[in-house]
């Protein structure tokens, strides 16, 4: 008997599955913390040099007096959405008479308080010269989630998931609450970085567990619905910025409960298919009574066997380009699984361009990913992978593209325009960020399934890595212009990648590719009856033999880490 006929007898979602299953989920929501907790570490609040021997200078106007000499010694910015320059000064006297233009540059700021009390760019001010280095530090972050991918994914392989899973949870509670007191930015990077490592560990190795212990018929929908959890971690973390206005106290804050994870060891057992790989039949067994006791169902004492342990696939990643279907095909969903994750992660790093109340803009990011995963809930088996793809992405990059106009063109009051069409692009991000992965592993054969997730999962941490840079080109471009760049690049982005997913082949209700052949015949008119629709339809992408279990690299979730 197959681990997955077993999971069918056991049930295949029961108590046992359900209760593990929300255990594992509170991962996601302390990933999302930190995946994009930068936003107000890294924000940099409105700024202006300093008044030279101005002890008690502050970015508000304490009175005319002060008023007057912020007048006379700062020149006006040529950004038309601020009031004084950011890095420079007239090299005048406090009570002189001398009106000399001549600029220089300052060594030191004040900085607007209304949003941020204060953040680690304005304690270490890195600013003017030094802006991009919040960008450096973000894609550093991201490098990270890269390597923890990697590196964890394959470590999961040979000491098992659990282990795995709590070693990621150590890393997370040091490098987070580390931040918190980093002297300068190097350590800062550092700390990110493992940050970073943490949480691609941590999330990556709870959503494999999580699906090899759910039945066939339930994975697409269980990694679909571990979305929503993320999605409540980003809405908590807009209540505890707003709450604390401090990035020391938001980054403790968002920490500090990580350490009721240590507590999972008593918890969360090794995942019985990576038991099987191993041979340890007896462990996977004891695992399988319990789940059929909690479930409430009888089964004999020794339903595994030897016989449950199931060949790996052989197949290796540059099988994908022997022939020209293929190698489309695969550079196709590669750059649709960058441009995703760039965009999503992008429109959330994003957040404070958009004008109004950045608090307001940050929970809306978070609370409209709720409709999207819905929607890919509804409309996943009713509509088809390619055209709720296609449409996410198309529809969400013009709405991306549209907002440059009431940027350039619309005063404040059409602000909320805005807003909304910016929370339409990160609904389309969101809902295709969750249908490629369904998508995406239904094309791959077979026999290169593991292989092809593994490189995309790659190609959208790296899509990661580029979307801070996007995000902050309002620091190099200036204005409402400036502002609206990013989410203008984002939303063309989105476009070409959701034109050229119509590319690929539909999979719902299909018989999907075992062999490389297969691969290549998969979606012609003139392929075999066995492409045509079935209405027992059985996602066998999401079998054991899909990468999840069997010792293979986990790498290939379909999930943002």
């Amino acid at each position: 008997m197959k681990f997955d006929d077993i999971l069918k007898t056991i049930g295949e979602f029961g108590k046992y599955q359900k209760i593990l299953y929300f255990l594992l989920c509170m991962c996601s929501i302390s990933a999302a913390l930190h995946m994009v907790i930068s936003v107000f570490l890294m924000g940099t609040p409105t700024h202006r040099c300093a008044i030279p021997g101005y002890a008690n200078d502050t970015f508000a106007i304490q009175s005319p007096f002060h008023r007057a000499l912020i007048n006379r010694l700062i020149p006006p910015s040529k950004d038309e959405t601020l009031d004084y320059a950011k890095c420079e000064l007239y090299d005048r006297t406090l009570d002189g008479d001398d009106n000399s233009t001549h600029l220089k540059a300052c060594s030191k700021w004040v900085y607007d308080q209304s949003i941020f009390i204060n953040t680690f760019v304005s304690e270490q001010d890195i600013v003017c010269e030094d802006k991009l280095k919040t960008s450096h530090a973000q894609m550093i972050f991201f490098g990270g989630v890269l390597v923890g991918a990697i590196g964890l994914g394959s470590l999961s392989d040979i000491i098992g998931r659990k282990k795995t899973l709590y070693l990621s949870f150590l890393l997370l509670l040091g490098s987070t609450l580390g931040v918190a007191w980093a002297p300068d930015f190097i350590t800062f990077c550092i700390l990110r970085f493992l940050v970073g490592t943490a949480c691609a560990g941590m999330f990556m190795t709870a959503f494999v567990i999580g699906m090899e212990l759910v039945g066939p018929s339930k994975r697409v929908w269980a990694g679909i619905v571990i979305e929503y959890f993320f999605a409540v971690g980003l809405v908590i973390l807009g209540g505890v910025g707003y709450a604390f206005k401090e990035w020391k106290y938001t980054e403790i804050t968002c920490s500090a409960p990580a350490v009721l994870f240590l507590l999972y060891w008593w918890f969360i057992p090794e995942s019985p298919r990576w038991l099987i790989s191993q041979g340890k039949i007896d462990e996977a067994n004891k695992i399988i009574q319990k789940a059929a006791k909690v479930n409430k169902v009888t089964i004999p004492e020794k339903i595994l066997t030897a016989d449950s342990i199931e060949e790996p696939e052989t197949g290796r990643l540059w099988h994908l380009f022997t022939s020209r279907v293929l190698l489309v095909r695969t550079l196709i969903i590669f750059f649709n699984w960058a441009v995703v994750s760039m965009v999503y992660y992008g429109l959330s790093l994003n957040t404070g361009n958009l004008g109004g109340d950045f608090y307001v803009n940050f929970l809306l990011s978070g609370l409209v990913e709720f409709p999207a995963y819905t929607l890919c809930l509804v409309l996943l088996d009713r509509v088809g992978r390619r055209l709720l793809h296609a449409a996410c992405m198309i529809l969400g990059g013009i709405a991306c593209i549209v907002t440059l106009f009431p940027m350039i063109y619309a005063d404040e009051s059409l602000q909320p325009i805005t807003v909304t069409l910016a929370m339409l692009g990160k609904v389309g991000a969101a809902a295709a960020f969750a249908v490629i992965y369904v998508w995406s592993a239904e094309l791959y054969p077979t026999v290169v399934r593991n292989a092809g997730m593994g490189a995309s999962s790659s190609c959208a941490r790296i899509g990661g890595m580029i979307a801070p840079y996007i995000a902050d080109l309002s620091k190099v471009i200036e204005g409402n212009f400036g502002r609206a760049v990013p989410l203008v690049v984002f939303g063309a982005a989105s476009v070409v990648a959701g034109i050229m997913s119509l590319w690929l082949p539909e999979t719902n209700n299909k018989h999907l590719p075992e062999s490389l052949e297969d691969g290549r015949r998969f979606g012609r008119k003139e392929s075999s009856q066995k492409y045509k629709p079935k209405l027992d339809f059985d996602n066998k992408a999401f079998h054991s033999e899909a990468g999840i279990g069997n010792g293979s690299h986990p790498v290939d979730n379909g999930t943002k880490l």
